[in-house]
């Protein structure tokens, strides 16, 4: 039976009630700071995330949470049934990027793996998500510890695969609210750690929070040969080349001024050797957009400007052009973002502000989708707080290293402090 979330926050954030709960069952962080540490030291590849999946299962088994795993790879969620009241979401992601990591870290990532391919890549924590699985950990021992304190069901989900903006959708496609007996969520939650807010700062906004994503993978052919008679072949680098530049005029050329759209090409790859021009060239493009007319916009001038330029050069073949990659935008639910801002702003005080939508993007939104249910995205900030204050009087917040760089490092506390909290206090907020 879904029950009807509050409009208000459930205790009263007038006398540091949340502030009360929090402090007092607030576990031990110091387990959980070794906790990420091995995280960032282990980290797993989308798809590949076994033993970083076992560890947050163990965690919650031996907590008292039902644990139910192996879901759209390896997915899993824990569940706690707190009596009658509303179901709450609350939601992590797991994998890690191939990245090498130059952090410097005493605790960085030395570690490879083979991705699907089978090739042999270095892996790093680069996106935070190491984070996000220590700050959920953290928070299910606490409100576990305070469920004296709340009525309703808690799920833990602990995801695989955000960074191929898949594995939200492979948990519902395998059963993930079908499957296990209960109840659907009534709201789901979740965050993101960001290098680009200092460190005990939680960010959120109604609306559009993290633009949609579309993922390309272009083939276009041309015709082979020797790399000192171009005049008898068709070059398929110089195709591609074109495409490249041409793309960049949508944005600038195509699109209604104040709208935003994003076009990358992050992969080009062609021939193998100098005096040889190959057969085709490949590429592949991620596509950022934050509504739906924009989206289909760029995706149908991509297509078009993929085919014209084969046509314009001769290509003997037309091009192939498959799409790898899709996530909706985030978008947060206005009403339940009213609310749940009023309880940060209470517990935070200065350091809660307005989130800014980002061009970055996430499948978390599918979670809630998939039935229907409101959902809520916020910024967890992650900068030293004061390299973050220099920074910000230099001028120079744009040189801090971002999410999916090898220098990306968020400091540890107070960033998992804050990611815990975030969680508790969101959970409180909407449960009986």
């Amino acid at each position: 039976m879904r029950v009807n979330i509050p409009t208000a926050p459930s205790l009263s954030s007038n006398d540091d009630t949340y502030r009360g709960i929090v402090d007092h069952y607030r576990p031990d962080l110091a387990f959980y700071e070794s906790t990420y540490r091995n995280l960032h030291r282990n980290p797993e590849l989308s798809q590949q995330e076994q033993s970083t999946s076992s560890l947050a299962a163990d965690h919650l088994k031996a907590i008292g949470y039902s644990v139910h795993d192996h879901i759209g790879g390896y997915g899993l969620i824990g569940v706690l049934d707190n009596g009658n009241g509303p179901t709450i979401l609350l939601r992590a992601d797991m994998d890690a990027l191939p990245v090498r990591e130059n952090t410097g870290l005493e605790y960085a990532s030395k570690k490879t793996m083979k991705d699907s391919n089978g090739r042999e890549m270095p892996v790093m924590h680069a996106c935070g998500h190491d984070v996000h699985v220590s700050c959920l950990m953290g928070a299910a021992k606490l409100l576990y510890a305070a469920r004296s304190k709340w009525r309703g069901t808690l799920i833990c989900l602990f995801q695989p695969a955000e960074e191929l903006v898949s594995g939200a959708q492979a948990m519902v496609d395998d059963g993930l609210y079908t499957k296990f007996n209960i109840p659907k969520p009534d709201i789901v939650l979740g965050q993101h750690v960001f290098c680009i807010q200092k460190a005990g700062a939680v960010a959120l906004s109604p609306g559009p929070v993290l633009a949609a994503v579309d993922g390309l993978k272009i083939r276009v052919f041309g015709k082979g040969g020797h790399g000192s008679m171009p005049s008898v072949c068709i070059d398929p680098i110089v195709i591609a080349s074109h495409i490249v530049v041409r793309l960049q005029t949508i944005v600038s050329r195509e699109l209604e001024p104040g709208k935003v759209g994003v076009i990358t090409c992050g992969k080009f790859q062609a021939g193998t050797a100098s005096n040889i021009i190959p057969n085709f060239a490949d590429l592949e493009l991620t596509i950022r957009s934050y509504d739906t007319k924009v989206q289909k916009q760029l995706l149908n001038a991509i297509k078009r400007i993929v085919r014209a330029e084969c046509n314009a050069s001769r290509s003997l073949q037309d091009p192939v052009i498959e799409n790898i990659a899709h996530a909706p935008a985030t978008v947060n639910s206005t009403n339940q973002t009213g609310v749940l801002s009023t309880s940060f702003s209470t517990y935070f005080r200065d350091n809660a502000y307005p989130m800014e939508p980002l061009p970055g993007s996430e499948d978390f939104s599918v979670l809630a989708r998939a039935i229907n249910v409101p959902s809520i995205f916020w910024m967890l900030g992650g900068c030293d707080p004061g390299k973050w204050e220099e920074a910000k009087r230099n001028g120079t917040i744009g040189e801090i290293p971002i999410n999916h760089s090898a220098e990306f490092a968020p400091v540890i506390e107070p960033t998992l402090r804050t990611g815990v909290d975030a969680l508790a206090v969101a959970a409180l907020t909407f449960l009986g």
